[in-house]
């Protein structure tokens, strides 16, 4: 494999959420252009100054991205629409990202986000794939609650890992969201509540599941010069991984992407594990977090659980993880929850992320997940942010 090569010249900026709500009868449309204009605003620009748009939605149809430049009177020279759920964020990143390093585009917006009506989620499901439509779907699965519980079942027995490895996860995870003004879980999380919560799909319980929402988030990509230009805060990126359906001969998923391209990862960054300031992990349900750990190298295979009972994983402890929340404590805005991570990554990195910044924060590492087709997620990614004075 030739040497990946840098993104010199290429900074990320302008870090927006909008406040999440567990309902609204907006369309996407309107949440990505609430996602649109905050990240405009927070850099001090207007809509005709940027020439590049990538967007993540499950609920646009039957728009599509182009129709969405109608929508926001866009004119643009790159377009890119990443249909790629929990990864989209990084693929959007690395491809925006080398757009304007081509100079095929001068400043591109990243957007991502969903409505959720009543029925959203139940719709989304039922044409989710084509795997969905013809061997789930129709037998009353009841949409990723189940598979994932046979994923969580079979890392259990294969590691003994226990419920309440993954509920440290979950536990720590709400404690950040009681910090985080956006997140929609405002009650306090006790290891006791976690074990003793309604069981949704054996060995899942209700904590260990995202709650669908509506919601967006969004970045800016554009060279240095441009953003030194603006006066912005920036993050560098210091390395990159992209793979899908990268095991697909594993009976079942044990291992993602992650695991393909975790050395190149480093190396293209420079760094390791130990560097990093604060981890955000994709964490639809928390036996996926546990995968990110092992697969980027802060532990062996296995070894997620042993690893992560020494660790503090809150705002203030020694491995800050899913600092906004997560999407465990701050809901799954659809295609915004492979944003979300990365967002609030970038407001750390650049010390904006008031309420739930980890102090002295200029290293992190964000990992994308997504696209479960019927057993498996086919979607992985991750990235290397370093904050400009790092």
């Amino acid at each position: 494999m030739s040497p990946r090569s840098p993104y010199d010249g290429v900074v990320l900026a302008a870090p927006h959420s909008t406040a999440y709500q567990r309902y609204s009868t907006d369309t996407a449309h309107v949440w990505l252009a609430r996602a649109l204009k905050g990240t405009l605003d927070a850099a001090g620009l207007r809509k005709d100054q940027i020439d590049g748009l990538s967007v993540a939605s499950f609920t646009l149809f039957p728009d599509s991205a182009v129709g969405l430049t109608q929508h926001l009177g866009l004119g643009l020279r790159y377009l890119d629409s990443i249909p790629m759920g929990g990864a989209s964020g990084i693929v959007g990143l690395r491809r925006a990202a080398r757009a304007v390093q081509a100079g095929d585009a001068s400043i591109v917006a990243c957007i991502a986000g969903d409505t959720n009506q009543i029925d959203s989620f139940r719709k989304l499901l039922s044409s989710f794939s084509r795997f969905a439509m013809d061997a789930s779907y129709p037998y009353g699965y009841g949409g990723p609650n189940s598979m994932f519980a046979l994923l969580t079942d079979a890392y259990m027995d294969t590691y003994g890992a226990t419920r309440e490895d993954f509920g440290r996860l979950c536990v720590a995870q709400r404690d950040n969201a009681l910090r985080n003004p956006n997140a929609l879980m405002k009650k306090p999380l006790t290891m006791d509540d976690y074990l003793a919560a309604r069981p949704i799909s054996d060995p899942i319980a209700l904590f260990d599941c995202v709650m669908p929402c509506a919601g967006a988030e969004a970045f800016l990509v554009m060279t240095e010069d441009t953003a030194v230009q603006q006066g912005l805060p920036f993050v560098r990126i210091a390395g990159t991984i992209e793979r899908h359906n990268a095991f697909p001969d594993d009976p079942i998923q044990l291992r993602g992407g992650w695991a393909r391209d975790v050395d190149d990862l480093w190396s293209m960054a420079g760094l390791a594990p130990i560097d990093m300031d604060l981890v955000q992990t994709y964490d639809d349900y928390p036996v996926i977090s546990m995968l990110q750990f092992e697969d980027l190298g802060f532990c062996g295979k296995g070894e997620g659980p042993d690893f992560l009972r020494d660790k503090d994983l809150t705002v203030t402890g020694d491995l800050p993880h899913n600092t906004s929340g997560g999407q465990l404590s701050a809901g799954q805005a659809g295609a915004g929850g492979g944003y979300l991570g990365l967002v609030e990554a970038l407001r750390q990195v650049t010390g904006q992320a008031g309420p739930t910044q980890v102090a002295g924060a200029k290293h992190a590492l964000v990992s994308g997940f997504g696209m479960i087709n019927y057993d498996r997620g086919l979607c992985s990614g991750a990235a290397v942010l370093t904050g400009e004075a790092a």
